[in-house]
């Protein structure tokens, strides 16, 4: 145990001090801790890699750290379903599915985080006929605020399967999850610049045009920088990015450049659009064909605050045009690209894309530039859009506002009071978003 640590989450929104910190070894050591917890009347958080821009696992009670819960538990190869420890890295699945020539079908675009952690915030990657990580998970085992452990599926204890698939760690501490993979598979990936109205003239066609499309595009331009990417099977052979090109244009351009610009931009705003026009400039079209997680995935070194909320998708091209005028209007200087990825309609509780074909519209903002502002404003084009949103970036709603948009809102909220009725694994951020436990 560790008293009075100190801590801060990537994007630097929260910083937290934890009254004790605890890396239990396996489960038996868990159950005791949170029955002792729960005893004294305290409170516990799970804690995942610290890659959510909320106050989700800010407490000034007991943090407790899966890290030794991770790694394959189990693999079913006839059917793709594999069992992890719910600590698991997204970085090491490569690793870990290699073997059994699987993979996950999609994934978002930062792999630091640990599974239990993504699936429980509702992380997605985009696709049009793809749904986020949540709903790969077939059962979940959870240990509950008296420290009973319980199995959870689409049978057994089905309400807390659909509350806790994205459940933000207010249900219990998952300690193993199961998921269905596929047949490990490769990407071919294209990356072009196009002029933005193009884009969103065509929105639903162009979204569709690949397997896994998004896109990028950097306020006080009119460019969109798109990625489309097709799968292939491992038999198609890879043709990777040459080593020196990945190096020079992943991490000299797209880390180091842009860091340097961004900071610059954060001194002198006025220099932002100018920067952005050239950044959109130095995009050079790229092919090339890799494995899947290499594809989905990529470094993000230069630190941001991002808010992120899901719309209809027929809806987002009207949103994202608002946006932009949006910034016109207010004469803000933003450095940072905004993200449109899709997904398709789902049937997990919270999910942002439950029952509705999905647009996903992030906003990034430097990590030493004033946020609030910018975020603030636009959500409130967002949520007149009937937008939900994403679990572990940053939002301004509470209970009431998310009831209006989440339809299984309150049997969520029962579910929770059903096994957590005295808070154990609350918090005033909790409280807000869920009310208060009891």
């Amino acid at each position: 145990m560790v008293g009075g640590e100190r801590w801060r989450n990537w994007g630097r929104t929260v910083d937290a001090r934890f009254e004790a910190v605890r890396t239990p070894h396996d489960e038996a050591e868990l159950v005791r801790l949170i029955q002792s917890v729960g005893l004294a009347g305290g409170r516990l958080r799970p804690l995942g890699a610290g890659h959510s821009f909320t106050p989700l696992v800010a407490t000034e009670g007991t943090s407790v750290r899966l890290v030794h819960f991770s790694g394959v538990r189990s693999v079913d190869l006839a059917r793709g379903v594999v069992v992890f420890g719910a600590g698991t890295r997204l970085h090491d699945l490569p690793r870990l599915l290699g073997p059994y020539l699987l993979a996950f079908p999609v994934l978002g675009d930062v792999d630091t985080q640990t599974l239990a952690g993504a699936v429980s915030t509702g992380t997605h990657g985009t696709g049009a006929c793809f749904t986020g990580l949540a709903s790969q998970v077939l059962a979940l085992r959870i240990v509950l605020a008296d420290g009973t452990v319980v199995t959870c599926d689409a049978d057994q204890r089905p309400e807390l399967f659909q509350a806790a698939r994205v459940g933000l760690g207010v249900f219990g501490v998952i300690t193993e999850m199961t998921l269905q993979c596929v047949p490990a598979f490769l990407l071919a990936a294209v990356e072009y610049p196009e002029p933005l109205d193009a884009v969103l003239e065509n929105f639903g066609e162009r979204m569709s045009a690949a397997d896994h499309v998004e896109f990028y595009w950097f306020p006080h331009t009119d460019v969109a920088l798109v990625k489309a990417n097709s799968r292939l099977p491992l038999g198609a052979g890879r043709l990777p990015l040459a080593r020196w090109r990945g190096f020079c244009e992943d991490e000299l351009v797209n880390n180091g450049v842009f860091g340097l610009t961004c900071a610059v931009g954060s001194v002198v705003p006025a220099v932002v659009p100018m920067m952005n026009r050239m950044a959109t400039r130095m995009v050079a079209t790229r092919r090339y064909t890799d494995t899947s997680q290499s594809v989905f995935t990529s470094p993000r070194r230069v630190r941001f605050r991002e808010m992120e909320y899901a719309v209809p998708r027929n809806d987002l091209p009207a949103v994202l045009r608002e946006v932009r005028t949006l910034i016109d209007r207010r004469g803000w200087r933003i450095s940072f690209p905004l993200e449109v990825r899709v997904a398709a309609a789902d049937d997990v509780w919270l999910s942002p894309a439950y029952r509705r074909d999905t647009a996903y519209l992030a906003l990034h903002r430097y990590h030493r530039e004033p946020f609030a502002e910018y975020f603030l404003a636009a959500e409130r084009v967002l949520e007149q859009a009937a937008g939900r949103p994403h679990w572990g970036k940053l939002h301004s709603l509470d209970a009431a506002r998310l009831a209006e948009r989440y339809p299984r809102f309150a049997e969520v909220v029962r579910v929770r009071r059903s096994v957590d009725p005295a808070g154990v694994f609350g918090s005033p951020y909790v409280d807000r978003l869920f009310g208060a436990a009891g």
